[in-house]
């Protein structure tokens, strides 16, 4: 029954998602669902590397790809220069390498951000960098700048949350120590479109856009707050509280007629809401929360009936998603920052050390299928595209590929 509730939901991400691509945070669907199939399961320095090319500064944003091209940001001089980069898919070799910023004084961030955290959004020939505070810009596949524009919010630790796209809108939460707000801008000028203000702490999450009833919604994590907005016009159509929560970084996902919201700092839960509601939502909406293996960082997966969880310290968790009943948790150890993703009926969880843990879908146990490593420090989420796992350390990204 497991396996074919797990082939039901597979076909159905498959069917409405094009294999090949990963052009935002998360990838296609942006909850880390992967239609790819002949995914890697092994590799090393030495085995199933198609191509290592090494990425000048750092960097912690997702590798997105679409058609032949990689495109990822990276940082040099300690955030004064900031840039795009885009490598060839198919040689790792560079083809553009532009600066889109540059700041004799970018500010200060934390010890394990970088100043190159959102990750790019690929929408048909128009690409989307954000630096947070720092500038946000809309260039062309050949790396021309189309317009550039700065948001004012103090983000204190760096920048975080990616923008996401929808419709002939680029959407971006913008909470920091001095101002929290969400901002549609025409994704074709960057000027405004709307905006909405909201209350409540910083924060560093990517917002998702999500069905309910045959209506879209935009679900943004912020500080002490989660809501639900129209997002053609910003209008806010619920909010939930989570008491104290700051610093959000996971992304929210959706399913089951449930979104599962993570806390934030400093004490993180995981609250499933049911998004149907208006107004305050706090006391009427909530259906489970848990505060026993909620991650401060990677986003959870939602396959079929069962919630994925990695924490920050390596504990694993499945959790039946309608009821939040614990399956089962197992210590792997370790540290964890990235997402979690679905690829190939396998679920991959990087940890900060280069090292991938590859378990089997299962509510049953936690069943490892490997462990692979590569050498040096990883917080970016592993991407899936063309029968590749894309993996970007400290100072290279790899192209991970089973030889055919």
């Amino acid at each position: 029954m497991q396996k074919l509730l797990l082939m039901t939901f597979w076909l159905s991400v498959s069917c409405s998602l094009l294999a090949g691509d990963s052009p935002q945070f998360r990838g296609p669907d942006g909850e880390g669902h992967s239609p790819e199939k002949h995914l890697p399961l092994t590799w090393s320095e030495a085995e199933n590397i198609r191509w290592k090319t090494d990425i000048e500064g750092l960097g912690w944003s997702t590798p997105s790809i679409s058609g032949s091209e990689v495109w990822l940001t990276t940082a040099l001089n300690e955030g004064k220069s900031l840039r795009l980069i885009c490598l060839d898919k198919d040689s790792g070799k560079e083809r553009h390498n532009v600066e889109v910023f540059h700041h004799d004084d970018p500010g200060p961030i934390h010890s394990k951000n970088s100043y190159a955290s959102p990750s790019v959004v690929i929408d048909g020939n128009l690409l989307f960098v954000h630096f947070g505070k720092l500038g946000t810009a809309c260039l062309d596949r050949k790396a021309n700048v189309i317009w550039k524009k700065e948001l004012k919010y103090n983000h204190r630790h760096g920048p975080g949350g990616s923008p996401v796209v929808f419709g002939d809108l680029l959407i971006l939460a913008c909470d920091g120590t001095d101002v929290q707000y969400v901002t549609a801008l025409d994704k074709k000028t960057g000027d405004e479109v709307w905006k909405t203000t909201r209350e409540g702490k910083m924060a560093y999450s990517t917002p998702l856009i999500i069905e309910v009833n045959g209506q879209k919604q935009l679900v943004s994590t912020g500080g002490e707050w989660a809501i639900g907005y129209a997002p053609q016009t910003g209008q806010e159509l619920w909010r939930f509280r989570y008491p104290k929560g700051y610093s959000n970084v996971p992304r929210p996902v959706y399913g089951q007629g449930l979104v599962f919201l993570c806390s934030g700092y400093d004490n993180p839960w995981i609250y499933a809401v049911r998004p149907d509601g208006a107004g305050d939502v706090t006391e009427s909406h909530m259906a489970w929360r848990l505060d026993k293996g909620a991650p401060l960082n990677p986003s959870p997966l939602l396959i079929g009936n069962e919630l994925y969880l990695v924490d920050d310290s390596g504990v694993a968790t499945c959790l039946d998603a309608k009821s939040g009943t614990q399956h089962w948790k197992k210590r792997i150890g370790g540290n964890f920052t990235a997402s979690l993703l679905l690829g190939e009926d396998r679920i991959y969880m990087l940890d900060e050390a280069g090292k991938t843990y590859v378990i089997a879908p299962s509510k049953e146990e936690y069943r490892e299928l490997a462990v692979n490593e590569l050498p040096g420090r990883t917080q970016a989420t592993i991407a899936a595209a063309d029968e590749s796992l894309f993996l970007r350390t400290d100072k290279s990204l790899y192209r991970i590929q089973t030889p055919r």
